[in-house]
């Protein structure tokens, strides 16, 4: 990444307008700090707060131009669009339920969208902003930030070179303790209180915070979709209303089986992703605790560790390592590699030119589709005893 190709394509930085994520919010400094790290974006305009007074005052904070530290999404959006130096792109990291709302009226008024996950909170919602972004020109990025770690691309490439023969079995869990706290099932105050208003977090807790980002690296990394499920989705914590964990079994596309389990309730464990892939030829298992290391085991063959940048590296992931051999790469260098590949994408539709296809790696509006579609079978299953249950209408793509 030594070369920067939205300078090289546009002669400037692209123009970054934000709404939500304000200077305590911790996924808000997140997306800041990944759309900095490569130059490739200029921070011009936000919105930071649903309250006007507030969100001047935390857009200052941030180093926001008086007049641009708007104090409505729909002011920002008609004066931005106006403007000589408006934005170009928006991102929206805000509650899940306007995520739908903020993104539409951004792509609406002209502007490509950067949008935290999951995409929306329902079905409809989904379908509506995924057709919206086939029906126009603008470039939608979602940020799944684990797609963007160097060893589960260079797992991606690895399948796609046919190293792991044909796939057979996925296993993936993510597993978080975070609200393991009995003491407090449902919390109704404090920052992220709206997570357990199903309104605003959406049907299911578990399943929008971390079961989408499990489901999304399963698709990632064998670029298969999962059609069937079936599931328990539910709470662990006595007295909690919203789901804390879910568990099902996959059917891939091609015939493959999977496990799949999430949850957030169990105590002591930090931040757990962890996936294992197993085809005819051979193994690929990842944890993103120790995100540096991929481990392949081949059929009848020695175990190997693959490294960032070490033998074996394939073009996909030493495009996203910014480390020498034998260094650990980290959660915010991941989330900037997404916001990276959206700039040069979105870089190359104002211009007219052709990205780096190594580029185009980042999650869409599909993606984003196809993540709701998941939760949605999950919830059905539960709800009828864990009956299997299509994740696609009959004859439905999200392609």
């Amino acid at each position: 990444m030594k070369q920067n190709p939205v300078l090289a394509m546009l002669g400037r930085r692209l123009r970054l307008a934000v709404i939500g994520g304000g200077p305590e919010s911790f996924i808000g400094g997140i997306h800041r700090m990944a759309a900095r790290i490569d130059d490739r974006y200029e921070l011009v305009a936000g919105v930071l707060s649903s309250d006007p007074e507030r969100s001047g005052v935390k857009g200052r904070e941030i180093g926001l131009d008086e007049k641009r530290a708007y104090s409505s999404v729909s002011r920002m959006l008609t004066d931005e669009k106006s403007r000589n130096d408006g934005a170009d792109v928006v991102a929206v990291m805000t509650p899940n339920d306007t995520h739908f709302r903020y993104s539409m009226a951004a792509l609406e008024s002209g502007f490509h969208v950067v949008c935290d996950k999951p995409m929306t909170n329902t079905v409809a919602d989904a379908r509506a902003l995924h057709e919206k972004v086939l029906q126009g020109d603008k470039i939608f990025c979602l940020t799944h930030n684990y797609t963007g770690y160097p060893m589960t691309r260079q797992a991606k490439a690895m399948v796609q070179s046919g190293e792991l023969g044909i796939i057979r079995l996925v296993q993936v869990e993510y597993v978080q303790g975070g609200k393991a706290d009995e003491a407090k099932p449902d919390p109704v105050s404090g920052p992220r209180s709206w997570r357990f208003d199903p309104s605003k977090g959406g049907p299911s807790l578990v399943m929008g915070d971390i079961g989408t980002h499990a489901h999304n690296l399963v698709r990632f990394i064998t670029g298969l979709e999962v059609t069937e499920v079936c599931a328990e989705a539910g709470a662990v914590v006595p007295g909690r209303k919203v789901d804390d964990y879910a568990g099902a079994l996959l059917h891939l596309e091609n015939g493959a089986r999977g496990s799949f389990w999430v949850t957030q309730a169990a105590a002591g464990v930090e931040n757990s992703l962890r996936i294992r892939v197993s085809g005819t030829a051979g193994t690929l298992e990842w944890l993103q605790e120790i995100p540096q290391i991929l481990t392949f085991k081949p059929l009848g063959a020695p175990v190997q560790i693959r490294t960032p940048n070490g033998p074996g590296t394939l073009p996909l992931a030493g495009r996203s390592s910014r480390i020498v051999a034998g260094h650990p790469e980290g959660f915010p260098e991941a989330f900037a590699n997404i916001y990276s590949d959206a700039a040069e994408a979105i870089a190359a539709r104002i211009s007219g030119k052709k990205p780096d296809p190594l580029a185009l790696y980042f999650s869409t509006s599909a993606d984003g589709l196809a993540g709701v579609l998941f939760v949605d079978a999950v919830i059905r299953s539960t709800r009828n005893s864990s009956s299997w249950e299509k994740v696609f209408p009959a004859g439905f793509s999200p392609v």
